[in-house]
């Protein structure tokens, strides 16, 4: 008799007939276990048969992944995947049209299975459908069925998007651009379009010459479709040549996608997005949100060119602007005389302006980044906030000179700061949705950023009576201020100004002082001792409560999903903690997900370990707009019996602390995130305050003054169930 763990008890439906109830033996082949059931209700032919499972996405079951069958799972008994491919090849091709439209719903479902997708693919399917696209015979609900099924088989990666005729672009982008097409048409037909270019250089081309900037940004104002354009512009852009992102061009709304930098496109699409997205009368989903984070991402990363371009200090046009901020700043007027011999005398209006480099301020701007990114800042703050620019240069012209704020060196720096604190130059994470409004409510909104953040520096430069030495250490709580103000989500540049007048160099002493107070580690004897003796006590608290987490259950997005339909999934541990239920959702939920709607499920005793980041399985292969830091520091896998995984990216890291402990402590092993010993550490001091109160002649130590450090980035509620 086989061992209990080969033995799998399912039910399997018949139309018309009672279910069977049987034990699967998963180490007899899946052709003889079909016939057996074929035999049960006196079906001949088994080979033209599967099984499928009876709920969910309703997959056939193969060789491949009869392993992922549970215990209690539904299956049914359907025609094979060759058999289903052919009839609805036939079906499809028949002149009945209520007939070809029963057969495209069928196809629309079927062809998210992979198993079905190939055999319907190797019978040349894909051609038949883009040739009933070409014709242009189809409308309405027809068309709507057949793109999806076109997307849904494209998507499996069997076939190269090489393949695509023109034709069918054409066809395809003229859904885009007729002013009266169905909503389900043109979402469809906007997803393929985004599809082709992020999958094929040679279709991206094809696709740029049909499609128009103009015709994208007309599609913004219908909240059914917003997400589908800006993704496709957002491919666009992604995929662009670099030196076709920043072209300027006489029609901006007739322009390509390619072209659309820095032009009055952008200005009119920004515009859109702010009045009918960000500031629309419905809140924004989470596959908005990471459209919006993308194309914030990508604007950006415009800046890059300039920020890795050194300062050639030979040239004299580039040397002008550097003549030009002496100008604003001192004269007032241009300067008459205009001679080298004058132009030699500038050194000491130089060294007031703030240079490391007196004689040669050109030199300053040679080191990568920031590059001439931080001239075109500084020449922008002077040209368009003249007066700001004035104040700064000569109110710290007229301090001492230990205590003067050098404008050259803090906007070089600063600029440096604000390209690592916004990631400029790096690709877009995958899962990421942090996107900032303020930065749409602007057509300068780089500039003007700088404009606040260099005021900021100022002020708190005088706050903190700074010298010459503590320019580092100006430059951290000026890092602090502002990566603090930017997680409050400012909407607009004047929300963020208010923000950052909160956050004065004595309120970022305050909240140092508390964060330390709750952190730091007290070194007397004494509190180590009872540090040493409530530890268990407090790691046991923390295990539970991560258990408890578990129990509740997190909701998961799929990734890798280049649609823009949302995918997500639920896990949850049962409340014996023996058994983990997880299952797909078609949105993401509001509260507990009951365990009746989680189909899978894995025993506890069957997990062998837990890995994370690049040792998961789906992070061993990942392209490179996916493999990056963020998505590895959020990934981990269950690997569980026999040789299958579970496989997640957490929403955010505290979520994955949680679960990665949680597991850890299932497992009986020890729990090992960073967060976890920070955890710990805040627990115990909050518990020996408490205990402290009880203990005389102990002395608490004095805390010393606050070192700039790194700001917290999660804050996090603990629930003790």
């Amino acid at each position: 008799m086989p061992p209990h763990s080969d033995i799998v008890k399912v039910a399997i439906e018949w139309p018309g007939a009672n279910a069977q109830l049987i034990e699967i033996d998963q180490k007899k082949p899946l052709s003889s276990i079909i016939r057996e059931v074929c035999d049960g209700w006196s079906l001949s032919g088994s080979e033209q048969f599967a099984l499928r499972y009876a709920d969910g996405p309703q997959l056939y079951i193969t060789e491949q992944s009869r392993s992922e069958m549970k215990n209690g799972t539904i299956l049914r008994l359907a025609i094979s995947p060759a058999r289903a491919a052919r009839q609805l090849l036939d079906r499809i091709q028949s002149h009945g049209i209520d007939a070809r439209l029963e057969a495209l719903k069928e196809l629309a479902k079927l062809s998210a299975d992979p198993t079905f997708a190939t055999e319907f693919i190797n019978m040349e399917g894909i051609g038949t459908l883009a040739r009933l696209v070409e014709s242009g015979t189809h409308f309405g609900e027809m068309l709507a069925f057949t793109l999806t099924a076109f997307l849904e088989l494209m998507d499996h990666g069997i076939v190269s998007w090489d393949l695509i005729s023109l034709s069918f672009i054409k066809q395809i982008a003229g859904y885009v651009n007729q002013p009266m097409v169905d909503v389900s048409i043109l979402q469809r037909s906007l997803a393929i379009l985004e599809s082709m270019v992020l999958n094929s250089h040679s279709l991206y081309h094809r696709v740029a010459q049909d499609i128009t900037v103009g015709q994208l940004i007309g599609h913004l104002s219908n909240q059914e479709i917003q997400t589908y354009a800006i993704a496709l512009i957002n491919a666009l852009f992604l995929k662009a040549p670099e030196d076709r992102r920043q072209e300027e061009h006489n029609n901006p709304l007739d322009q390509r996608l390619t072209e659309m930098a820095s032009t009055l496109a952008q200005k009119h699409l920004r515009s859109i997005i702010l009045n009918h997205v960000i500031r629309g009368n419905r809140p924004i989903k989470a596959e908005m949100a990471h459209q919006l984070y993308v194309l914030q991402v990508l604007t950006f990363n415009l800046l890059e060119e300039r920020m890795m371009t050194k300062m050639d200090p030979s040239d004299q046009a580039q040397r002008d602007i550097i003549f030009e901020l002496r100008r604003i700043a001192f004269d007032g007027e241009n300067d008459p005389s205009g001679t080298e011999k004058r132009k030699a005398m500038y050194t000491k209006d130089y060294k007031m302006l703030g240079f490391t480099n007196h004689v040669n301020p050109a030199m300053d701007f040679t080191q990568t980044p920031p590059g001439m990114l931080a001239l075109d800042n500084m020449l922008y703050l002077a040209k368009l906030h003249q007066d700001t620019y004035i104040r700064i240069v000569l109110e710290n012209s007229s301090r001492e000179d230990k205590h003067e704020c050098p404008f050259g060196r803090c906007a070089i720096e600063l600029t440096r700061m604000l390209c690592e604190i916004l990631q400029v130059g790096e690709l877009p994470n995958e899962g990421c949705n942090d996107y900032h409004p303020m930065f749409f409510t602007h057509d300068r909104a780089w500039e003007e950023f700088f404009c606040v953040c260099i005021q900021l520096l100022n002020k708190t430069w005088k706050e903190m009576r700074a010298t010459a030495e503590d320019f580092n250490k100006v430059m951290q709580v000026v890092r602090e201020q502002i990566t603090r103000a930017l997680a409050m989500k400012p909407s607009s540049l004047d929300h963020l100004k208010g923000k950052l007048r909160g956050l004065s160099y004595s309120e970022i002493l305050r909240l140092r002082q508390s964060e330390r107070m709750s952190q730091d580690d007290f070194q007397s004897p004494p509190i180590i001792e009872l540090r040493e003796r409530i530890q268990p006590e407090i790691l046991e608290l923390i295990k539970q409560q991560r258990l408890n987490r578990l129990c509740e259950g997190s909701c998961f997005r799929k990734l890798g999903n280049r649609r823009r339909q949302e995918k997500f999934w639920f896990c949850r541990l049962s409340l014996n903690h023996k058994v983990l239920h997880y299952g797909d959702l078609d949105e993401s939920p509001q509260g507990e997900v009951p365990l009746e709607l989680l189909t899978d499920k894995i025993p506890v005793s069957d997990i062998k370990s837990v890995v994370t980041g690049k040792d998961c399985p789906h992070m061993k292969e990942k392209s490179a707009l996916k493999q990056n830091k963020e998505v590895l520091e959020l990934a981990f896998s269950v690997l569980y019996d026999p040789d299958e995984n579970l496989n997640f990216v957490a929403p955010n890291k505290y979520e994955y602390c949680v679960w990665t402990d949680g597991l850890c402590a299932l497992l009986g092993r020890e729990m090992g995130s960073d967060l976890t010993r920070s955890d710990l550490d805040t627990l115990i001091s909050m518990e020996m305050k408490l205990r402290l109160l009880d203990l005389e002649n102990i002395a608490i130590p004095e805390a010393p003054p606050p070192v700039p450090k790194e700001p917290s980035t999660y804050n996090f509620t603990y629930n003790y169930g």
